[in-house]
């Protein structure tokens, strides 16, 4: 990316470090126009969207991320929480399921799919999946699943 986009992409990413999506807006609006569908620029636009709890933008530009670097998760796992926030959960989890072939051993998908199984009703495949997540995760992930009351009902017994 050349100057002066790659100025205002460092801008923008320097207003969101200090919180201000406001103002890193502004910044990509200064960006080449032509330059609106670059990964970076879609990831800026992403945070900001994020900051905004503007979810739908999210899963929009989250779902382009997503077909274009399908090797990058935090693009699955993004769009499907923004999905999730929309009251779209079995959405989320459809969207995000396909990502265990790609992501075999990471412990996120696993996770953020119990919570969505969960929060769906069906307890004991949420069970299922946090143990997985767990058991690639370790005790981190553990003690993250019992504070999460996504998860409450998976910890309430059968």
């Amino acid at each position: 990316m050349k100057q002066p986009s790659s100025t205002h992409l460092s801008a923008a990413e320097g207003w969101l470090e200090l919180g201000n999506h406001k103002e890193a807006l502004n910044e990509l609006k200064e960006i080449d126009p032509q330059l609106n569908t670059h990964p970076d620029v879609l990831e800026i636009h992403l945070r900001v969207s994020e900051m905004m709890e503007d979810w739908n933008s999210c899963v929009d530009i989250a779902n382009t991320l997503t077909k274009s670097m399908p090797e990058k998760l935090s693009y699955w796992i993004r769009r499907s929480y923004a999905l999730h926030k929309l009251k779209r959960t079995q959405e989320a989890y459809d969207q995000l399921k396909p990502s265990l072939d790609s992501f075999e051993g990471e412990w996120l998908p696993l996770y953020n799919l119990a919570c969505y199984t969960c929060m769906l009703g069906n307890v004991n495949d949420a069970r299922k999946l946090i143990e997985k997540a767990i058991e690639l995760g370790g005790n981190a992930v553990r003690l993250r699943a019992l504070d999460d009351d996504d998860l409450v009902r998976v910890w309430a017994g059968p």
